[in-house]
């Protein structure tokens, strides 16, 4: 069976800060015609911090689309200077947003947060080795954070009251557990 769709034109909608958003026609497999709006995004990075302590790093912070406050892992999107490198963002974000260095950052896996209408990838990177940083990285003006260290149980509870909520953060607790 044939499953790709041909392109037949593109809409541009729009231009954003975080996102941009076209209309896509297609040609479907049996020759009829419909419409794909995409979101187009740069990509991200998720660190799963693990303190000396045994502890998971997370960030406490508002999520407007939600309305309510998330306890999420480290994460941030790749700046268009750092489209190359992943790696420089995840120690940029744990620099920023939680205040620590990691002696090694492995790459676990990267995946699309919703390929029905987005092409966002995010990496998802293991920060091990963790310290304190010298020199700290301004953070971003519209962001209002609190770190926050939690034990794997505590994890779990954060996941089932809801404040722990997105995906990159879900995986992130379960890789932790399959750690173990």
């Amino acid at each position: 069976m044939e499953f790709e769709e041909k392109v037949t034109a593109v809409e541009h909608l729009f231009d954003g800060t975080v996102i941009d958003l076209d209309r896509e026609t297609v040609q479907l497999p049996n020759g009829k015609t419909s419409y794909r709006e995409i979101v187009r995004h740069h990509g991200a990075v998720g660190v799963i911090a693990i303190t000396p302590a045994d502890k998971m790093v997370f960030i406490k912070q508002w999520r407007a689309p939600l309305g309510q406050v998330t306890l999420e892992i480290p994460a941030g999107k790749i700046e268009p200077n750092e489209q190359n490198s992943p790696l420089e963002t995840a120690m940029r974000e744990l620099n920023e947003e939680v205040r620590y260095q990691a002696e090694k950052l492995e790459l676990i896996m990267p995946f699309y947060t919703s390929p029905g209408f987005a092409d966002e990838k995010i990496y998802l990177y293991h920060a091990s080795g963790l310290t304190p940083v010298k020199e700290e990285l301004p953070q971003d003006e519209d962001e209002f954070l609190e770190k926050v260290e939690l034990t794997q149980a505590e994890a779990l509870k954060a996941m089932q009251s809801g404040l722990i909520c997105d995906s990159k953060t879900i995986m992130a607790v379960m890789f932790w557990q399959l750690m173990r």
